[in-house]
């Protein structure tokens, strides 16, 4: 995990040396707000726990074929899934009063934010089992079934142009 933040952050540093004037773009209106840094920092955060949750839970998968269970990967799954979880609900709150402030409503049900709730509900499915005490395979299954939801919301705004208030292109 360690070598693969190294070479992430590597690369965002070597993009904002190499190409510095990517920052010199003026920004629209609704994305001139003190809100617009924390809310996508907080966001990001998220999305990185959850990404090394679900590797995790796929090393734990593999693991479960050759040789059985591996209770510290699952705690350590758990940990991330709620500070994650904690993280993605504190980005939507101050996205929505981001929106307030920008669009005068706190929801529009864009399809950003839509499934930024149907991705939040899946961690809260995984959440829930979890606390039930359940650790069969298909509980597992959940955290890579989540994240996908999470890269069809970060990437998935394109997929519908003009629909979007979240499209700032």
């Amino acid at each position: 995990m360690l070598l693969l933040s190294a070479i992430t952050a590597t690369a965002f540093i070597a993009v904002n040396l190499l190409k510095p004037e990517i920052h010199s773009i003026a920004l629209m209106p609704a994305l001139q707000s003190f809100l617009f840094i924390p809310h996508v920092i907080i966001y990001i955060i998220a999305y990185a726990l959850f990404g090394v949750a679900t590797l995790a839970a796929a090393a734990l998968l593999v693991k479960r074929k050759k040789s059985g269970n591996d209770t510290e990967l699952l705690a350590f799954m758990d940990n991330l899934v709620h500070i994650g979880f904690g993280f993605l609900a504190l980005g939507l709150l101050l996205g929505a009063i981001w929106a307030k402030e920008a669009w005068g409503h706190y929801w529009s049900w864009d399809p950003k934010e839509t499934l930024a709730f149907i991705t939040g509900a899946a961690y809260l499915i995984y959440i829930h089992l979890r606390h039930q005490g359940r650790e069969d395979n298909l509980v597992i299954w959940t955290l890579p079934v989540a994240f996908f939801l999470l890269l069809l919301s970060w990437f998935g705004t394109a997929l519908f142009p003009g629909s979007s208030l979240h499209l700032y292109s």
